[in-house]
């Protein structure tokens, strides 16, 4: 053979062996995005589910408004449900709170059953259940001091009412509402007297929109207009024996139905709609959701109303900025993902792996920090049973720890995770957020505002775009700004308000600001990332798609 042969020989090898290596980057880039993007695990589920995402910008766009400040969002959005009213025993309530903390949970999220507490008859606080009689209240004592001792905040869930507060006992379900609201507000007014100033933040009832937490007769159909009655009357009893407090609306069921009745529910999305023009937006500081992933990860981005995955809450969030909230925070209730064995038939909850569970409630804390700025806490769904007696229900499978104190991957992968050095991210902050390392003479004002005097420091690290810095000087006011890695910037302020722009790419960055001269006070930090998937997006990734899909049929070559 002619050397010219051996030539187009090597030549046409290179270009199938180049072919060959794009095809397969093009595969494998296909598909780690489509994970990124779909939160399906499954390569075909990926593959089907990508052009859902890649519709998203047909849909009607959702008003979200990164860009205001939202209250209550400064500190560590880590949070866990807890049983702590089932351990009969004081030692394993404590031993409990202590993994908690340890692991690096920063809110319990724990139930206060109003039957458990105000047991037999109204006003009265004695539990004569079991020999000998004792305070109802000791056990709830006993965790609020807990709380306390390791460093954690709670919220307290104000739900079960007593039978004795239906003139039909629990015929219409053991969680149906009181016949007069009153009694409730009454109840909630005595649990925060005796916690004033140490617990803050209640919610009122749990999944209202669905049974049977409000009611599982035939004929018990929810009712926006009533519990929006009922989480008034507690606001304003609530508020008046603290300002301070933090009413939390919810949590929402996310539902699909618009069948009121047992065994269905009302969809979620529609109960807000009708809370709010029943005047529910003057009666609550924040709005609480659940925030499972069911069938599929937390990095799923399609916008499905007629399915439910981990991007719920953004419908809820679009109610509320519509309605002008868009200053209140969501807490997402109870996030979790459901990890129930093959030999458990029921599986409504979708099924995972333990490790998968592990993973998946990492990148969900990163996800809400990176892009939901208005998510003032999540929590998981839940710590521990306090027995194992419920194996047989897929409900179990949610727990992070065993009825024994042994602990799943997800709470090795959560300590992990939750125990790095504080840090922030894109949305509005003001100085008290719980990532900056102040140094030096600075002095607290309100309403989230500090002042500080020449040689002053704070620093943090952040992920995120751009950074704007704004506040209030003095007469010759100046700072200088180091970020990263580039060379410090000397900033001479004018009297009175003033504001920083500080351009950078997306990713991790460090920032050390320092008062040079003057009295500086720092008010705002945003940061910012840019969002939205734009024309050439959409087009490279219908390219990737074509191309990916093509590689895998082994049809690359016949293009």
């Amino acid at each position: 053979m002619h050397r010219r042969g051996y030539v187009r020989i090597f030549i046409v090898g290179m270009f199938v062996l180049a072919g060959s290596l794009g095809a397969w980057w093009a595969s494998h880039a296909v598909m780690a995005w489509a994970y990124e993007v779909t939160g399906e695990e499954n390569p075909l589920a990926r593959l089907r589910g990508f052009p859902h995402y890649l519709t998203n910008p047909l849909r009607p766009a959702l008003l979200l408004a990164p860009e205001v400040p939202v209250a209550h969002t400064d500190d560590p959005p880590f949070g866990v449900n807890t049983f702590l009213e089932q351990e009969v025993e004081p030692e394993k309530r404590e031993r409990t709170v202590r993994m908690v903390a340890a692991a690096g949970f920063r809110w319990i999220r724990q139930e206060f059953p109003w039957a458990d507490i105000e047991i037999h008859g109204k006003g009265d606080f004695e539990d004569r259940r079991h020999l000998p009689y004792r305070s109802a209240w000791e056990k709830y004592d006993h965790i609020v001091d807990l709380a306390e001792r390791y460093g954690l905040r709670l919220i307290v869930r104000l739900t079960s009412p007593p039978a004795w507060s239906r003139h039909d006992g629990e015929a219409r379900g053991a969680f149906a509402p009181p016949d007069n609201p009153e009694d409730f507000a009454d109840f909630a007014e005595a649990v925060a007297r005796r916690y004033r100033g140490r617990v803050f933040h209640y919610q009122i009832w749990n999944e209202p929109n669905i049974a049977p937490e409000w009611g599982s007769c035939p004929t018990c159909a929810v009712d926006p207009e009533a519990y929006t009655d009922l989480l008034c009357r507690a606001y304003r009893r609530l508020k008046a024996v603290d300002p301070r407090i933090v009413v939390i609306a919810g949590a929402l069921a996310p539902t699909l139905s618009l069948n009121p009745y047992p065994p269905n529910g009302l969809n979620d999305v529609v109960f807000l709609e009708r809370m709010y023009r029943a005047g529910a937006g003057a009666c609550f500081d924040a709005l609480s959701v659940q925030g499972y992933g069911l069938w599929s990860g937390p990095t799923d981005r399609r916008l499905r109303p007629y399915v439910i995955n981990i991007n719920r809450a953004l419908y809820i969030r679009d109610v509320m900025v519509r309605h002008g909230d868009a200053h209140k925070p969501i807490y997402i209730a109870e996030m979790g993902w459901n990890a129930v064995p093959d030999g458990v038939g029921d599986k409504r909850f979708g099924q995972v792996t333990e490790e998968q569970k592990a993973r998946y409630l990492v990148e969900a804390f990163e996800r809400i920090q990176r892009e939901w700025p208005w998510v003032a806490v999540a929590n998981v769904w839940f710590f521990k049973r306090a027995s194992d007696r419920e194996r047989d229900q897929s409900f179990y499978y949610f727990s992070i720890v065993e009825p024994d104190f042994t602990p799943l991957p997800a709470y090795e992968a959560l300590k992990a995770y939750l125990n790095q050095p504080p840090r922030m991210y894109p949305g509005v902050h003001t100085a008290d957020h719980w990532a900056l390392r102040w140094e030096g003479a600075w002095e607290r004002l309100g309403d989230g505002e500090r002042r500080g005097s020449p040689g002053a420091q704070v620093g943090w690290t952040f992920y995120g775009g751009s950074l704007r810095l704004a506040g209030e000087s003095e007469s010759g006011g100046r700072i200088r700004v180091e970020l990263d890695e580039d060379v410090p910037r000397e900033l001479d302020l004018h009297p009175g308000a003033w504001e920083v722009a500080l351009p950078s790419q997306v990713g991790w960055h460090t920032v050390q600001v320092t008062i040079e001269r003057g009295r500086v006070t720092l008010s705002r930090i945003r940061v910012e990332r840019s969002e939205g998937v734009d024309g050439m997006a959409l087009g490279l990734g219908w390219l990737i798609l074509v191309v990916g899909i093509a590689a895998r049929q082994g049809r690359i070559w016949r293009l």
